[in-house]
Order: structure tokens, then sequence, then C-alpha cells
């Protein structure tokens, strides 16, 4: 195994390195710096210092003799007897998190805020990514940006990584594309568990002693041959932390849960058996969580039921099934597969709405009148019996054509969501109807073709009615009556845009001849982004303004503190029609029950640190889907090498020109390397590399031709070549 140099041998080398050469102010300031920062504790005179970084005449020996009165001057280092010196600063420690990057840029970021700060390869104690750690800060000279090195590592993340395996005769190696770790993983023999060369493997870091140049490890979890999909697909879970299996004991818990409905149970809900209703969802749906109900009332107005799985009848608080949902919190949705949040006992069979099957619901019913405007509204457990099971492009054709099964109640709940969805957007909700990226797929998991999902009358109707439970649900609970203060509760939030995001969207669609309102009141600035995205629709950069509209907004998150819904235009708004799916919906049903029933406002506290759990998992998760995606796109254009297609520049960054093709969408890179024509410097403002002689430009969404040049599956990376 290779081993790090120690400081002598280190020294040594720098020696030689520098012997016989002048060496330059700046280069010997580092040079006198990292000697003091490699032993911070040890004192050194100008002789000592001299020795070890190779200033061997008495020019340079009185050179080192300035820097160290300099150094001193600054408060760098101090003396601490006549002319030996000792790195200062040795009170300032500070506690933080450790970020690891695999170019060496290390960082640490002081828990009580302030900036990141920069630690050296050489000073960062082997600490992972994500370690909390304890760093002694170093003087900051003038001009310098500030350093420090790891003292203690406090509290260690499971170091778990994946890769390939380069096994040897003796020992084996995990070779990463982890962004986090530079290095290869030492693995001795036995601790392979069965991995064979070229095998995709999780592998955990047991130890990375301190001279070692290599951390070392064991395998975990082996997942088969590189390149065969199951593989890649569970590697890509492994990656971002989340189960790519379901644990048996759960699934055990799960298969004991009788599937009786009994008298008594039916007998505490609303029955809503002989109510027609039906469930509307992707043809490729198992987990139908939520079912619509329509009848028409007697004074003409029409009652709507929206009915989602009682999911928190059967799992109950702390049990078994409970707290891995928890964990996991969503459920993660990769190109060709889903990974549940729940046993699949609960979201295919006990909890989905299946046609012809009694089911427990927790529903949202409404009575509305011809104008879509709710009359009342109420909270209820109920019974259901689904009568129909449509698929989107089913209930799209009774929409298109008027005929069909049940075609009375959905072409009336139809025009009533229309009309929900008009005021929705004059009331300043934001329009991104964004299409999705989809990959039809053979039984191996090879991607065979690309496809766009696009949104119909029959999704928005559906969504539509999500949305109105979701928003009665928030204010039944965030608008007690007068006098009364509102209780603890899980609201869906969404901040304002980022003012200055704004603003510099506002200048990158200037070049394409567009304006938008920045400032004013939320409606006002929503419906200038709304009147945006219609002018771009169909157009070349319709699909590049919207995506660096979506930047400039913030993301959703979880929260007990309420601030309305942006993008939503909502003051209120929750999840609670997805609980199948979404661990948030099933903390907002047993809050629901607990308050129906008269209960106490519960922990704020608890219940917050719930939903910054759920908030990241859903990041975690929503991360997971688009690197399975872009796994898929350059597994499809793997046989396209050499062929040239049209795209638009949909990222431009120091290191080169992200280019997105018209055709299918696939993304991939043109490296800065790659433009030899000229030296192209990166304007971050304007979003563009402009070359320094010719001055040619650029710029984001410029259209432009492309030649596949490599499909780098390992790295899940396209590299384009332009094509003039």
């Amino acid at each position: 195994m290779a081993k790090h140099k120690s400081t002598k041998e280190e020294s040594k080398s720098k020696k030689k390195t520098r012997e016989g050469r002048r060496l330059k102010k700046g280069e010997m300031i580092e040079a006198i710096l990292t000697v003091f920062q490699a032993a911070p504790k040890e004192p050194f005179n100008y002789k000592q210092i001299s020795k070890v970084i190779g200033a061997t005449n008495e020019v340079q020996k009185l050179q080192v003799v300035d820097i160290l009165y300099d150094l001193a001057a600054e408060d760098v280092i101090s003396e601490v007897d006549r002319g030996r010196y000792r790195l200062n600063g040795l009170g300032t420690i500070a506690v933080g998190t450790f970020s690891r990057r695999s170019n060496g840029k290390n960082s640490f970021t002081p828990e009580d805020g302030g900036s990141p700060i920069f630690i050296a390869e050489r000073n960062s104690g082997h600490a992972m990514d994500g370690d909390k750690v304890r760093v002694q800060l170093f003087a900051k000279r003038k001009g310098a940006e500030p350093e420090g090195e790891v003292v203690e590592v406090l509290e260690s993340k499971e170091r778990l990584f994946v890769g390939k395996l380069q096994v040897m005769k003796g020992f084996a190696f995990l070779v990463t594309e982890n962004k986090t770790l530079a290095n290869d993983i030492f693995i001795p023999k036995d601790k392979l568990k069965g991995g064979k060369n070229g095998d995709k493997a999780v592998v955990r870091i047991v130890e990375w002693p301190k001279e070692a140049k290599n951390p070392m490890g064991e395998v975990l979890d082996i997942l088969g041959s590189a390149g065969q999909n199951d593989a890649e697909m569970h590697a890509i879970l492994a990656e971002f932390g989340l189960p790519y299996k379901y644990p048996q004991a759960v699934e055990r818990a799960a298969d004991k849960i009788s599937d009786q409905i009994t008298a008594e149970e039916i007998a505490k809900r609303e029955d809503f058996r002989g109510i027609t209703t039906f469930t509307i969802d992707p043809k490729d749906a198992k987990d139908f969580d939520d079912a619509l109900s329509a009848r028409r009332l007697e004074n003409g107005h029409w009652e709507v039921g929206v009915h989602i799985a009682d999911v928190t009848h059967y799992v109950k608080p702390e049990s078994l099934i409970d707290r891995e949902a928890f964990n996991r919190a969503t459920s993660v949705y990769l190109v060709d597969r889903t990974i549940p949040m729940l046993p699949e006992r609960l979201c295919n069979q006990l909890c989905s709405l299946r046609p012809n099957e009694e089911k427990l619901c927790f529903s949202a019913i409404f009575e509305l009148n011809s104008h879509a405007e709710v009359v009342r509204s109420h909270i209820a457990r109920t019974v259901i019996k689904s009568d129909r099971r449509f698929t989107y492009e089913e209930a799209q054709q009774v929409i298109e054509t008027g005929e069909g099964d049940y075609k009375e109640e959905l072409l009336a709940l139809n025009g009533l969501a229309q009309q929900l969805r008009e005021r929705r957007f004059k009331q300043g909700a934001i329009n991104f109807d964004r299409y999705e990226v989809k990959f039809e797929i053979d039984e191996q998991g090879k991607p065979l073709s690309v496809y766009f999902k696009v949104a119909k009358e029959a999704n928005k109707l559906v969504e539509e009615f999500m949305l109105l439970a979701n928003r009665t649900v928030a204010e039944f609970v965030g608008c007690p009556p007068k006098g009364k203060k509102p209780k603890t509760f899980v609201y869906r939030i969404h901040e304002l845009p980022d003012p200055d995001k704004m603003e510099n969207f506002a200048q990158f669609i200037r070049r394409f001849g567009y304006k938008v309102k920045t400032s004013g009141s939320k409606v006002e600035v929503s419906k200038g982004i709304n009147s945006l995205l219609d002018k771009v629709q169909g157009r070349p950069e319709e699909n590049l303004i919207e995506t660096v509209a979506i930047r400039s907004m913030q993301k959703a998150r979880y929260s007990t503190e309420n601030i309305g819904h942006y993008g939503l235009a909502f003051d209120y708004y929750t999840h609670f029609t997805s609980p199948i799916r979404r661990y948030p919906d099933m903390m907002v049903h047993r809050l629901l029950e607990h308050y129906l029933a008269g209960g106490r406002t519960v922990t704020q506290k608890k219940y917050e640190a719930m939903c910054d759990h759920c908030s990241s998992m859903e990041q975690v998760a929503a991360n997971a889907e688009r690197s399975s995606i872009k796994y898929k796109q350059v597994e499809f254009m793997q046989d396209k090498l050499g062929q040239v297609f049209d795209g638009v520049i949909s990222g431009v960054t120091e290191w080169g020109l992200y280019v997105e093709l018209n055709e299918n969408k696939c993304e991939g890179l043109v490296p800065i390397r790659d433009l030899d024509d000229d030296y192209y410097e990166f304007d971050e403002k304007n979003y563009c590399l402009i070359g320094r002689r010719k001055k040619r430009q650029y710029r984001l969404g410029d259209p432009i031709s492309i030649k596949v040049a490599q499909a780098n599956l390992d790295r899940k990376q396209l590299d384009y070549q332009l094509v003039e």
C-alpha cells in the first residue's frame, strides 16, 4: 500500500526540487507556511526553515528571515523566544462540518455560521465528507484565503461508497466516481465478500491510517456486474444512501395485518359505497392512493369526494413499519422502478383503492356550485368501493369524445376542475406545465426510445381536486375559529423567489427579447412570470427559459411554520393526498384524527425536526431519480457515437458548455479544452464563455450542433464535440 511521505522525506524531496534555482517570494511563503502547518506546536528558527525548504545561499536565507519577520508582524506566527517562531492561533478552535472534495478543495463550515474555510488535504486528518470536526484555524494572511487544520473528528458519517471492484492477486481496490473522495479504497482479500473483478459493490471505510494514502474498507454488499441494469440502479440508490431492499422483518409485520374490515369500523365512518367512485392513475400504477366520488345533488350542485387511502388506520405510530416509513420518508421513482416507502402488501393491496373492493379512507367532501365555488365542505373518515379504475388515457378519451363509462361524472368534474384552475392562476399561481422525459425500456432495462409525457385535461382534473383537498385540510387546522390559536400542523410551504435571482433571470431573458416584472405584489410578479411562460410556449428557448425560471424559485419544503405556498398562490397548503408514498401525508392524517377528536396541540419542535428530515429525504430521492435518468440517457446514446444532433446550450461553466439535444433532451458536455480556436473565459453573470482574442461568445440558450464523442456509463457522462 502506498504511504504518505513523512515530513522529513517530504522536505528532502522539496529540497531536491528547489536546490539550484531561485525560489520566488510567493513560493517561499507557501513553503514556510507548510513547514509550520505540518508541525503547528513546534518552534523553528530561520536556519531550520531554510534547511527544510532548500534555501541554500545567503541571499535566500536573508529572505527567509524577512518573511518570518513579516509573518510575525501579521500575527500568523509568534516569536516564542529569540529568533524561534511557532504557528500562531492555537487558541482559535472551531467546530463544524467537513466537506471533502475529490479535486482537493476540501472545506470546513463552522456550526455557528460564517464562511467556509479551506482545508488542504495534508491538514484534513482524513476526515470524511459530512463529518463533524474540530478545526484549528490558522491566523489569516493578508490577501489570502483563511485556512485551517482538522485536529479531531467528533462525529463520523457512515462511510459507505459505491464503485467498481478491481481485484488483484492478494488484495483489491474499490474504484469510485464519488465527488467527495479522490482515493480508491483498499480492500484486503478476506473482506471481499465473494466480490469479483468488475463487480459493483457497496464498501464501508473501516479506517484510514494516518500515514496511508488510501483508506481501508470492507465489502458490505455485491450489487452485480457493472453495466447490468439491476446492479446499476441499486448502485444509484446506494450512492445516495437510499435502501434498495425491503427489510424482511418489516415485510413480515405487514403480512400479519388483517385485511378484514369489521362492521364496527364501518359504523364509525361515513359510507360512500353506494356513490359513483373511480380512480384515475398512470397505466403502470399499482398503488392507487386517491379516488374521486361524484353525485349531482337535488339543488343542482355537485358533491365531490376526494378519498385518500387511510394508511394510518393500518400503520401505528412507532411500529416497525412506521419507523421504516419515516426513515425512507418517500417512495423513490427511478426510470424503471419504484422503491416504495411502505411494504408491498400495504401499498399495492390493503391501502390501494382497487375497483370493487371495500376500502377505508380519509376524505375531504365538497359541495360545489356551477361556478366551482365551495358552498360547504367537511373532512371525515369514510368507507368506499371504487366502481372503475381509469388510466389517464382512458379518462382523457371520455373527456375528448363525451362518450364512455361515467361520462356525466367525468365531464362534470372536468368542467369544475377547469374553473378551479383558471381561478388559481388569476390569484397568482405559477403555471409550470413542464413535460417529463420518459424512456421506453425492454425487459433487460435497456432504453429503446425517449418520449415526453405531457399533462392533459385528465391529469389536470385529478390535480385540481387534490390541490383543493390539500388546501382545505390546511385551512381547517391553520384558520381556527376567532379567539382560538392554530394548533401545530405540517404545512407544505414555498417561499417568495430570491430578489437577486429574479433580477438575474430578468437580465437573462432580455437577450431573447422578453421582459418580466421582478418587483410589486406577489400576484403581479407571478402574473408576469405566467405571461412570459405563455409567450415562450412552442419556441426553441421554451425549455431553457422554464428551467432558468425554476432555478430562480425557492424549493418547496415541509414546515410547522406556515408562510403560505407562493407557487400555488395559497395562504395555507399541506400534503394530505398521498400517504402511501409520502410520510408527511401520514403525519397530516394522524394530526387531523387527533384534532378532529378534540386533542390538544402537539410539540412543535418534534414535528419541525420530522419536517426537516422529510424535506431532505425528498431532495435526496429527487437527486437519485435525476441520476437514473442521466444513466439511461448515456446508455441510450452509447450506439450513437459520431452522430450529429442539433441542440441548445443548457448550461455554461468554467469547465465547458452543457448542451441539451432537441430530439431527445439528452444533455452532454463540450469540455472547454476542446474549444481550441481561442482562450475562453467564463462570464458567470451573463451565462457565457467569451474568447479572449476573437471575442466569440457561447451563451446559455444558443442553438448549437454537436457530434457525440463519448458515452461514459461509469461517470454517467456524455461528451460532445462542436460541429461548425
